[in-house]
């Protein structure tokens, strides 16, 4: 491995690694990130640190502010109201072009995803609190099934940054989030409208859930605002 190789291979490590504690709430919302102690922690260089946190600010998962460096990007109430308001927005068209253009192979992918996530308990077993990693990314796996079948690129690109930052907010409320709700069933409508070919009733049907997901976030958020750092 030459040292571009391999450079571009540490700055996807740390991308990926520093993603993937984001979005899964193990970075808190504010948090400093230390160059240098993160670069120690994944045995990176420097650059590659400055590489990778430069890609996460890109998808707004990290701000740098001039002489303080880079924080994981802060959460609040009137950003999960815009997030929610955007992604429904940007998952309606992507839907109605997945039904439009999407072929039998496509529908084939949202029915294998559907199945495996209808099996699926929503909670860790052994932390009725927390969120089942498994579910977690079977649930990721069924909205990004929904709308594969989406021919442009640019709305799956958005699609993907929203669904991580809802998915941001999800994780951090998860502890607080204990509401009852039919959650299999929201998914079996959403199914069901998609294989109907039915693009109002599929659309009108992502517009409740994300919305009912919003409300149970925002209710979680405002139990417990975070705090400043």
């Amino acid at each position: 491995m030459n040292e571009k190789t391999k450079g571009m291979s540490q700055t996807r490590q740390v991308f990926t690694e520093l993603r993937a504690a984001i979005v899964s709430g193990r970075m808190l919302p504010g948090s400093k990130l230390n160059i240098a102690a993160l670069a120690d922690e994944l045995d990176v260089s420097a650059g590659a640190v400055r590489e990778g946190l430069a890609m996460l600010e890109a998808e707004a998962l990290v701000v740098s502010e001039p002489a303080r460096g880079y924080r994981v990007s802060p959460i609040s109430e009137a950003d999960l109201e815009e997030l929610v308001k955007a992604r429904i927005e940007i998952e309606k068209l992507c839907l109605a072009e997945a039904i439009r253009h999407g072929d039998l192979a496509w529908e084939g992918s949202v029915v294998s995803a559907h199945h495996r996530l209808s099996r699926l308990a929503e909670r860790d077993a052994a932390m009725p609190s927390m969120l089942s990693a498994e579910w977690t990314a079977s649930h990721a796996d069924f909205h990004n099934a929904l709308v594969a079948g989406c021919p442009n690129s640019w709305l799956l690109r958005m699609h993907q940054m929203l669904y991580q930052q809802s998915e941001r907010y999800r994780q951090l409320s998860a502890p607080l989030s204990m509401q009852k709700r039919d959650v299999r069933a929201e998914h079996q409508a959403l199914l069901d409208a998609v294989l109907n070919r039915d693009i109002q009733t599929a659309q009108t049907l992502i517009a409740e859930h994300l919305q009912t997901t919003g409300r149970v976030l925002l209710a979680a958020l405002k139990a417990n605002p975070p705090a400043d750092k």
